[in-house]
């Protein structure tokens, strides 16, 4: 996670999520693919490329569903999705959001922090329980370097069912979540000899305005990750709050890998059907580039 906070501070914070849906390519374009796990690797692998030349990113969230929907070829592709960002010099975060009971819980984070689907950063949800991240958190330590995000306030509209409502002790479900991520951080505090956060962050969303400056404060060492920026309606300055302190990453996906359906550069080519992976990997570039510099332009606002 210190490896991530450097390089958003140099890379800038945008994190690239390579949520990668075969129908989020040119329909025409597939029929060039002997299958839509190959034709997304390929696509994958070009933006990949592409950003990290540009350093427009600081790291890639690999959602795994995605993946398993296009069943083994598509794990295949899932595979060598990590080992692009990760050979590329990005951090790479897979989005499994794993959560179940220790034993289960031992053998999902062997799975994903060792072997072939090893990576950089998972995602968890503690809402089974705070003993289902204790076999994560096992392979956080400076031996091991691994980190993980705890779910704490996510982007989706039915967050309130669950995170939102209030427990007879007082305060929040979300707020209950949050005294488990500052017992894990004081677990770790100490164990790094330059530690600048903690290697467990959380999951924050920025599709509401209302709770980003509280949770900003009542986790100042705490890095998070932030979906819900571009497509799902989040602006860049609900962002850039999250941004304060100890930092973040902002996640956008389909406004990435679909940025080629509006590209007014690739108008004539959307019209003529002659789209190449060349072309919307172009696209999905221009983009990021453009999402980072809304991005540092709205956490720069907020310091004026």
């Amino acid at each position: 996670m210190q490896i991530l906070q450097k390089l958003a501070l140099k890379n800038g914070p945008l994190c690239v999520g390579l949520d990668t849906d075969p129908s989020y390519l040119p329909e025409k374009l597939l029929k060039n693919f002997s299958s839509q796990a190959e034709a997304v690797l390929i696509y994958n692998k070009e933006i990949i490329r592409r950003i990290a030349a540009d350093k427009s990113a600081c790291c890639c969230k690999v959602q795994i569903a995605y993946y398993e929907a296009m069943g083994i070829a598509g794990m295949r592709t899932y595979v060598e999705t990590i080992r692009s960002v990760k050979e590329s010099g990005l951090i790479c975060i897979s989005d499994i959001k794993r959560g179940d009971i220790a034993n289960t819980a031992d053998a999902y984070a062997r799975a994903h922090f060792s072997g072939d689907f090893e990576t950089d950063i998972i995602t968890v949800n503690p809402y089974m329980g705070f003993d289902t991240l204790g076999p994560f958190s096992n392979y956080c330590g400076p031996a091991k370097g691994k980190g993980m995000f705890v779910l704490l306030r996510t982007s989706n509209p039915g967050m309130t069912d669950i995170e939102q409502q209030e427990l007879k002790a007082g305060g929040r479900v979300l707020d209950k979540v949050g005294t488990e991520l500052e017992r894990l951080s004081l677990l770790f505090s100490g164990q790094y000899t330059d530690e600048t956060c903690s290697p467990v962050g959380a999951v924050v969303g920025c599709t509401e305005e209302s709770d980003a400056r509280a949770l900003r404060d009542a986790y100042p060492g705490v890095f998070f990750l932030i979906p819900g920026y571009g497509a799902q309606g989040g602006e860049a300055r609900i962002a850039a709050t999250l941004l304060d302190k100890a930092g973040g990453t902002v996640n956008s996906s389909r406004g990435i890998l679909c940025a080629w359906k509006k590209d007014p550069a690739l108008e004539a080519q959307r019209e003529q059907g002659a789209l190449s992976i060349s072309d919307i990997a172009d696209a999905a570039a221009r983009a990021a580039l453009a999402a980072k510099e809304e991005l540092l332009d709205a956490k720069k606002s907020l310091t004026i």
